[in-house]
């Protein structure tokens, strides 16, 4: 009975951090969902193109990384932050998800972006207009702000 009571303790710690984190971020929308969506593909095809293809521009082998993953870790959490500031941002606006859905929008095209060099990298083929609609994305989402 006990490692029952325990997986059941552990689930509902995990499903009140996740619940509170998804709060903090504005809420588990259609929005949010796409871009850790992204992110998780992204991190997944990186993998594939160090690991399998050995063409990573993020390490000199081109080979898989440790340093270089966790890196990538870092900056998709540092991403999330961000969401977490812009909707905290809105909050202290009075309203609407305006800076939190522009963050969303622009770090969801730039995952996306990331994806299609990643799926190049290995020789897959996608059609063009995919790569100008997240170039599109990104760069109305960025209006008012320096492009990096």
């Amino acid at each position: 009975m006990n490692g029952i009571h325990l997986r059941c303790g552990v689930t509902a710690a995990l499903s009140a951090a996740g619940s509170a984190l998804a709060a903090a971020l504005g809420g588990w929308d259609g929005g949010l969902e796409t871009l850790v969506w992204c992110m998780a593909v992204d991190y997944l095809t990186g993998l594939m193109v160090a690991g399998i293809f050995h063409r990573s521009g993020k390490s000199e082998s081109g080979a898989l990384d440790s340093r270089a993953g966790f890196l990538g870790l870092v900056r998709k959490g540092a991403e999330l932050l961000l969401v977490l500031v812009a909707n905290r941002l809105d909050g202290a606006l009075g309203g609407g998800a305006y800076a939190r859905t522009a963050v969303i929008l622009f770090f969801t095209a730039n995952e996306g972006l990331s994806i299609l060099e990643n799926l190049g990298l290995m020789g897959v083929p996608y059609p063009a207009f995919l790569q100008a609609a997240l170039e599109v994305l990104r760069d109305n989402s960025q209006s008012g702000t320096e492009k990096r």
